[in-house]
């Protein structure tokens, strides 16, 4: 039988926000549960948070026994919100989805809400100056990729990692301009604006940091909490929607939902923040820090993604397992164990990167940055020879890419000399002479030798060309 626990809640900050496990009566299962499935409703809270993908709540008495009687009473609806200012969301953003996958996993509906209207008028949290003004235009285009890029990571989990024991809840993604598009500013300063009070909004730590700064605050994104507040109730609404997710540094608007429904209807709702993502230095992870790793394929490959997480440090590893994956927490501790056998086998590290890269990009990502892996630091030709034209344009961005008609005895040099990677005359010559040309992994130093298909071209009609070290050359030969 379930044991029940409570420890007193501490004000833990003046925003009235509460550690969501200081005061709560906590529904304890046995251990072995809470190394597997959420699925024991309150034990949910408890089960994401030994994960440490939850931090904090509001208001207070969510850390009580009210959240987790709601999550008791049957299948909720949770929602979190994602700004298009860019056409990608990074790995910052990958832990809030990961939090509404597990919410879905648990049987719970969830709603993914990418701010289409908002995006225009910019969040003002966690930033020092203001944003650039989005357009419309650009809103709604960076809107539909972001729209896709979340529909494939949902469908990758249920694909890859829903076990199928338990039925998943249902998902949604939305765009708030829907709701917004009809709106006149009068109307809805008139309707929403007349129940937000000045001096709650002036007292939002987001707000203070802004208006202390040199740049100050724009009216603009002053009026961003109400917004997002107004989101929230939109969604109650419509969508019976009493749980919202967050960055914790989104409490101030988390806070202004809960208080606008509050005020027009008085139903309870609860707000729910998760950590930031930090690098090792403790920088955020995000664009406007300028270290992003995008989860779209055209800003951040299968490859360079599987790359970020295998090259985190070894103090990283161990909690990044347990908030970007799903690997039950048993089986965490087990590869810790080997990890500290073996450090180098990297098993821990090659696992997160192979766990997240399948999460985001499916099997074919997760299949494609191994091969690249293979081609670039093993040197591994049957790798390079299954590799596609887009592989090897994302594996080696900064190289030039040629399509070259093929012709019988075309030589070493003279393919050099018409991608223009050697010097004209006999420095170029004598630089192959040398051994600075490699083809396909194999040095070559013969600028007379005649190309061979499937040795200097492969299966695939390519040939890798490197110069040097740094210098490499993409050749696509055509009419083989």
């Amino acid at each position: 039988m379930a044991a029940s626990m409570v420890r007193t809640c501490r004000h833990a900050s003046r925003h009235g926000s509460c550690s969501l496990f200081r005061g709560m009566t906590l529904y304890l299962r046995p251990r072995s549960e809470f190394h597997g499935s959420p699925s024991a409703h309150g034990g949910l809270l408890l089960f994401l948070h030994k994960r440490g993908v939850l931090k904090d709540s509001f208001p207070e008495e969510a850390a009580q026994d009210r959240l987790p009687r709601l999550l008791q009473s049957g299948a909720q609806t949770v929602y979190c919100g994602f700004d298009p200012t860019a056409e990608s969301l990074h790995v910052g953003n990958l832990l809030a989805i990961i939090g509404l996958l597990h919410f879905r996993s648990a049987g719970h509906h969830v709603l993914a809400v990418v701010g289409g209207a908002t995006a225009q008028i910019g969040d003002p949290s966690g930033k020092t100056s203001e944003r650039e003004r989005l357009s419309a235009g650009a809103a709604e285009a960076n809107t539909r990729s972001i729209r896709e890029s979340v529909k494939r990571i949902f469908s990758n989990h249920e694909l890859h990692f829903h076990d199928g024991s338990r039925k998943l809840g249902t998902v949604t993604v939305l765009d708030n301009l829907s709701w917004y598009k009809d709106w006149d500013v009068v109307d809805f300063l008139s309707q929403a604006g007349r129940h937000f009070r000045m001096g709650t909004m002036l007292s939002r730590h987001s707000v203070q940091a802004r208006l202390r700064s040199a740049d100050g605050m724009s009216l603009t994104e002053f009026t961003y909490q109400a917004f997002q507040a107004y989101d929230f109730y939109h969604l109650n609404q419509v969508y019976g929607c009493k749980i919202q997710l967050g960055g914790t540094d989104q409490l101030g608007n988390l806070m202004s939902g809960h208080e606008y429904i509050q005020k027009m209807s008085g139903e309870e709702v609860y707000g729910l923040t998760i950590p930031l993502v930090t690098s090792s230095i403790g920088d955020k992870l995000g664009k406007t820090a300028g270290n992003a790793v995008w989860l779209n394929r055209a800003k951040t490959s299968p490859f360079e993604l599987y790359q970020f997480f295998l090259r985190q440090p070894d103090s990283s590893v161990e909690r990044y397992l347990k908030l970007f994956t799903f690997l039950p927490l048993l089986e965490v501790e087990r590869l810790m164990e080997h990890q500290r056998e073996d450090p180098g086998k990297r098993l821990a590290h090659k696992r997160l990167a192979a766990e997240v890269t399948k999460l985001v990009h499916g099997k074919e990502g997760l299949e494609s940055a191994k091969r690249c892996t293979n081609v670039l630091y093993h040197s591994n030709v049957q790798a390079l020879e299954e590799m596609s034209d887009e592989e090897l344009k994302e594996l080696f961005r900064e190289a030039p890419f040629h399509e070259l008609l093929f012709e019988p005895g075309t030589t070493v040099l003279e393919t050099c000399r018409r991608i223009n990677a050697i010097p004209e005359g006999p420095r170029g010559y004598q630089m192959v002479v040398e051994g600075a040309v490699w083809i396909n992994h194999s040095r070559t130093d013969n600028p007379d030798q005649v190309l061979i298909p499937k040795f200097h071209i492969l299966s695939n009609g390519l040939t890798l060309l490197r110069v040097g070290k740094k210098n490499f050359y993409i050749i696509k030969w055509l009419s083989l």
